[in-house]
Protein backbone atom coordinates (compact mmCIF):
# COMPACT_ATOMS: atom_id res chain seq x y z
CA UNK A 1 0.00 0.00 0.00
CA UNK A 2 1.28 3.45 -0.94
CA UNK A 3 2.09 5.85 1.92
CA UNK A 4 2.90 9.38 0.71
CA UNK A 5 6.01 10.88 2.29
CA UNK A 6 6.38 14.47 1.09
CA UNK A 7 9.33 16.50 2.30
CA UNK A 8 8.31 18.43 5.42
CA UNK A 9 8.00 22.10 4.55
CA UNK A 10 5.97 23.07 7.62
CA UNK A 11 8.82 25.08 9.15
CA UNK A 12 9.60 27.03 5.98
CA UNK A 13 8.57 30.68 6.04
CA UNK A 14 8.73 32.35 2.68
CA UNK A 15 9.72 35.99 2.28
CA UNK A 16 7.01 38.34 1.02
CA UNK A 17 8.41 38.53 -2.52
CA UNK A 18 8.06 34.76 -2.89
CA UNK A 19 4.54 34.79 -1.47
CA UNK A 20 3.65 37.27 -4.21
CA UNK A 21 5.00 34.81 -6.77
CA UNK A 22 2.57 32.13 -5.55
CA UNK A 23 -0.42 33.54 -7.45
CA UNK A 24 1.50 33.78 -10.73
CA UNK A 25 2.68 30.18 -10.37
CA UNK A 26 -0.85 29.06 -9.49
CA UNK A 27 -2.19 30.67 -12.66
CA UNK A 28 0.53 29.01 -14.72
CA UNK A 29 -0.19 25.62 -13.11
CA UNK A 30 -3.81 26.00 -14.26
CA UNK A 31 -2.76 27.06 -17.76
CA UNK A 32 -0.50 24.01 -18.11
CA UNK A 33 -3.25 21.74 -16.77
CA UNK A 34 -5.69 23.23 -19.31
CA UNK A 35 -3.26 22.72 -22.21
CA UNK A 36 -2.91 19.08 -21.20
CA UNK A 37 -6.65 18.52 -20.91
CA UNK A 38 -7.37 20.15 -24.25
CA UNK A 39 -4.67 18.04 -25.92
CA UNK A 40 -6.38 14.95 -24.48
CA UNK A 41 -9.68 15.97 -26.10
CA UNK A 42 -11.37 17.61 -23.11
CA UNK A 43 -13.60 20.66 -23.51
CA UNK A 44 -15.68 22.98 -21.37
CA UNK A 45 -18.89 21.64 -19.87
CA UNK A 46 -21.06 23.00 -17.07
CA UNK A 47 -20.66 19.72 -15.16
CA UNK A 48 -17.73 17.33 -15.11
CA UNK A 49 -18.36 14.31 -17.30
CA UNK A 50 -15.39 11.98 -17.66
CA UNK A 51 -17.06 9.88 -20.35
CA UNK A 52 -17.69 12.95 -22.53
CA UNK A 53 -14.42 14.63 -21.45
CA UNK A 54 -16.19 17.75 -20.21
CA UNK A 55 -15.10 19.91 -17.29
CA UNK A 56 -16.22 23.28 -15.91
CA UNK A 57 -12.58 24.10 -15.10
CA UNK A 58 -11.57 24.78 -18.70
CA UNK A 59 -11.87 28.52 -18.21
CA UNK A 60 -9.30 31.26 -17.61
CA UNK A 61 -7.78 31.15 -14.11
CA UNK A 62 -9.61 34.33 -13.08
CA UNK A 63 -12.95 32.64 -13.75
CA UNK A 64 -12.27 29.58 -11.57
CA UNK A 65 -14.12 29.13 -8.30
CA UNK A 66 -12.23 30.11 -5.16
CA UNK A 67 -11.92 26.42 -4.28
CA UNK A 68 -10.27 25.57 -7.59
CA UNK A 69 -7.92 28.55 -7.31
CA UNK A 70 -6.98 27.48 -3.79
CA UNK A 71 -5.96 24.03 -5.05
CA UNK A 72 -3.56 25.64 -7.53
CA UNK A 73 -2.30 28.10 -4.89
CA UNK A 74 -1.47 25.27 -2.47
CA UNK A 75 0.44 23.49 -5.23
CA UNK A 76 2.39 26.66 -6.01
CA UNK A 77 3.08 27.48 -2.37
CA UNK A 78 4.28 23.96 -1.55
CA UNK A 79 6.52 24.00 -4.62
CA UNK A 80 8.15 27.24 -3.52
CA UNK A 81 8.56 25.96 0.04
CA UNK A 82 10.11 22.73 -1.27
CA UNK A 83 12.65 24.65 -3.35
CA UNK A 84 13.71 26.60 -0.25
CA UNK A 85 13.69 23.48 1.95
CA UNK A 86 16.07 21.80 -0.50
CA UNK A 87 18.52 24.66 -0.06
CA UNK A 88 17.91 26.61 -3.23
CA UNK A 89 17.56 30.37 -3.34
CA UNK A 90 15.13 32.17 -5.61
CA UNK A 91 15.93 35.72 -6.67
CA UNK A 92 14.54 38.10 -9.23
CA UNK A 93 16.95 39.83 -11.56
Amino acid sequence: MYTPEPIDTSKITLPEELLELTEKIAENVHENWAVGRISEGWSYGEKRDDAQKKTPCLVPYGELSDGEKEYDRRTALETLKLIVALGYKISKE
